[in-house]
């Protein structure tokens, strides 16, 4: 079985159709500590590839919870997250191109992968915050800052113009 990246579920090289055989099929999914992906029942354990991450976050709802922002995720399986510290958003950014990668972890070891139309979302709700001395662009969530990129200094603004 395998993930693919845009988190169509495959088995034997064709996609898995059914949602609800998928669901099934998620329910059971282990990530052990050296980053493999795992079916897991009580009776049966089989190894699953896993191209980036086994879920995808493709809708956001912006809400306010006890007088602070909430920030809940809707993955391609129906499944909802509310980002706090249970479930932080991290995003790793590809130190050559700046092309962001966004991830929410949905359970213990097993994040979805942000879609570009919800990370746009994010980025239009994203304030200003200092962390460590440097000026950081970030979501609130539940209480809890997510970083989601450093603002540039004045001086790389001024080299990437020249």
């Amino acid at each position: 079985m395998r993930i693919a990246r845009d988190g169509t579920w495959h088995y034997k090289g064709s996609p898995i159709g059914r949602k609800e055989l998928v669901c099934l099929f998620s329910s059971v999914l282990r990530r052990e500590p050296d980053g493999s992906y795992w079916l897991e029942t009580p009776v049966e354990r089989g190894r699953i590839t896993v191209e980036d991450a086994p879920f995808v976050a493709v809708e956001v709802f912006w809400r306010r919870c006890e007088g602070r922002q909430c920030l809940t995720f809707r993955t391609n399986l129906d499944e909802m997250v509310t980002a706090d510290a249970d479930h932080p958003i991290r995003v790793s950014i590809d130190h050559r191109t700046r092309q962001p990668s966004p991830y929410i972890m949905v359970r213990p070891g097993l994040e979805a992968r942000i879609n570009r139309a919800v990370f746009y979302e994010l980025v239009a709700l994203a304030e200003t915050e200092v962390l460590g001395g440097r000026e950081t662009l970030g979501v609130w969530s539940e209480g809890v800052f997510f970083p989601i990129d450093e603002m540039p200094d004045e001086s790389s603004i001024g080299a990437a113009a020249e």
